[in-house]
């Protein structure tokens, strides 16, 4: 019996035909949904030429480009500083010390409570900081709060026998996390760093409210020229698509490093020489 055979029948001829007639229904139903949208987007008139004339201009792209470097930079910034104050709020709450992680657990409670805009309104507006800096520190102290989260949860789902057997070779409570807990937990913690990052490289959105030039904010100015009879719905199906690619190239980045991490020559399981005849016993004289 197959993998993919063990928790359900292998559907017979009449159940796979049936099956079939379904995907064609979906398929259908889905091709005269977009179709519809489609035909309302020309009756509207957003495929005109004057709608789709701004890309044209050297200005518009070179402006559209900035705004991506922008939004790219803003998210690396957040990602790695979001990266390392979660493994430092995520070290505090695991800490045996009270002293220590009740003042974790405090911050972390307190920052994931907090909307991300008030965060960035705060240290835009109160603290006088610069639209990049006021946009990457409240991504990184809400993402930042998240992930520890994560972490945490990550290094909690280990089983916890791999704990003591750590702790009865003698390892300190440092190398149990570090050789033990940790690389085990990266497998459970993956998926979600990887939606949590996604969530923060969407968020980069708002920074065009503290009037940080980022992608959406490029768009913003193009979609509100008068001159191009206010472009919006073109302006929404050029932005959108590059925001899934990034999405989506974040999600293929994390799946090759997930398997490059199953390949390591760490994990990878080791060849046992099979067993050969033993050492002769004293006294034995046979052969």
């Amino acid at each position: 019996m197959t993998a993919t055979a063990v928790l359900y029948d292998v559907p017979g001829p009449r159940t796979a035909r049936r099956h079939r007639l379904y995907g064609l229904i979906a398929a259908l139903a889905l091709l005269a949904l977009i179709g519809w949208v489609i035909s309302l987007l020309v009756d509207t008139g957003q495929f005109a030429y004057r709608k789709w004339m701004p890309f044209e201009y050297a200005g518009i792209q070179e402006l559209l480009l900035r705004g991506l470097v922008n939004t790219l930079k803003a998210f690396g910034l957040a990602a790695v500083l979001s990266l390392a104050l979660g493994g430092v709020l995520a070290a505090g709450r695991l800490s045996e010390h009270r002293p220590v992680r009740r003042p974790a657990t405090l911050v972390v409670e307190f920052f994931r409570a907090m909307p991300v805009l008030v965060m960035i309104f705060f240290v835009f507006v109160a603290l006088k900081a610069q639209p990049l800096t006021a946009l990457v520190t409240g991504l990184t102290l809400y993402n930042g709060s998240v992930l520890a989260e994560v972490f945490r949860a990550g290094v909690a789902a280990v089983d916890r026998g791999q704990r003591e057997a750590a702790y009865s070779l003698g390892m300190r409570k440092t190398q149990v996390m570090t050789y033990v807990l940790v690389p085990q937990g990266v497998r459970a913690m993956l998926p979600a760093i990887i939606s949590q990052l996604v969530v923060a490289l969407k968020d980069t959105s708002l920074g065009f409210l503290i009037t940080y030039e980022e992608f959406l904010h490029a768009g913003k100015l193009i979609a509100s020229n008068l001159d191009y009879d206010l472009p919006f719905i073109p302006v929404v199906m050029v932005i959108s698509p590059v925001y899934i690619g990034m999405c989506m190239l974040l999600s293929w980045c994390a799946n090759w490093v997930a398997k490059r991490q199953r390949r390591s020559v760490k994990t990878e399981k080791v060849r046992v020489a099979p067993p050969g005849p033993g050492a002769p016993l004293p006294g034995d004289t046979a052969g």
